[in-house]
């Protein structure tokens, strides 16, 4: 999960840099959020959850390239936007806990795609963490 490019040792996924994954996963979750929207006809303000927690991801992900000296605490934000959308995904859970899992379709796929994909990142977050803690000393 690491590369060496010009003497420089950056943790990489998926062939991706951090920052370049977030970029990635915030334009994912912003598209999630309309297409879903639009697809299952629905005029609910919580179908664009996906969205409304992707496009701060998405931003503070675009202002970690653009100010380096920042990257660190625009990181540290868009990870905790990363384990809100995890946290909202454990709803799912709800769902199967009740035994009405997938009576609304769409509002469980969007939690189900949030619990996965944002247990996903938050661990790519941290590991990313980790290494560059690593990469310093």
């Amino acid at each position: 999960m690491e590369e060496k490019n010009q003497n420089l040792v950056e943790f990489k996924v998926f062939g991706f840099s951090i920052e370049y994954l977030s970029i990635i996963y915030g334009t994912f979750l912003l598209t999630w959020g309309i297409l879903i929207s639009f697809i299952s006809g629905s005029d609910s303000f919580t179908s664009y959850i996906p969205s409304i927690l992707g496009l701060p991801i998405l931003i503070f992900s675009l202002l970690s390239l653009k100010f380096t000296s920042k990257k660190k605490i625009f990181m540290h934000i868009v990870v905790l936007f990363g384990l809100i959308i995890f946290l909202g995904g454990l709803d799912f859970l709800r769902s199967i806990i009740t035994g009405n899992i997938f009576s609304n379709l769409w509002a469980d796929m969007s939690k189900l795609m949030m619990l996965i994909t944002g247990l996903f990142f938050v661990v790519q977050c941290i590991k990313s963490f980790i290494f560059a803690r690593k990469q310093q000393t």
